[in-house]
């Protein structure tokens, strides 16, 4: 019997334990018109506020915190992937070099076409085929575009 009582007595001593209690909470208004809270009435008519508060369940705030932590690490490795595919200074570099190479190469296929008399190309048997004016016109266009396209930064 004696053991029943003291188990009994244990586990409300457990229960009132794990109760939160939270004291009384008051809001007032001071004659400045500024709110005010605190444990203790104060000013005129107090205003006593429902407070219920529970405790905090520690699974839910670790789950919550490492949450967080993934979101981190996962944007910190969506960061790294992005810059990974970002080219390099060395890759940019050869491609402004390859740009300007193609520019000289069109500026030059360009003065040719300017100022040759007669435009012509060459057959599969390597023989000349003149251009007539509209064939010639056609060749300039294509060769302004590949400028345009490769001289422009």
């Amino acid at each position: 019997m004696k053991i029943r009582a003291i188990a009994i007595a244990s586990m409300l001593t457990l229960i009132a334990a794990s109760t939160v209690y939270a004291g009384d909470i008051y809001k007032w208004i001071d004659a400045e018109g500024n709110v005010h809270y605190g444990d203790r009435p104060n000013g005129e008519q107090p205003e006593r506020l429902n407070i219920v508060s529970r405790s905090t369940d520690r699974e839910s705030v670790q789950a919550a915190a490492q949450d967080r932590v993934d979101a981190r690490a996962a944007e910190a490795e969506a960061k790294a992937a992005a810059a990974a595919e970002l080219p390099s200074a060395e890759d940019l570099r050869n491609e402004a070099k390859q740009r300007a190479e193609k520019c000289a190469t069109y500026k030059t296929q360009m003065q040719r076409l300017v100022t040759s008399r007669r435009l012509y190309r060459e057959d599969e048997n390597g023989e000349r085929v003149y251009l007539d004016d509209s064939e010639a016109l056609a060749a300039r266009q294509r060769v302004e575009k590949q400028i345009s396209e490769f001289c422009s930064s």
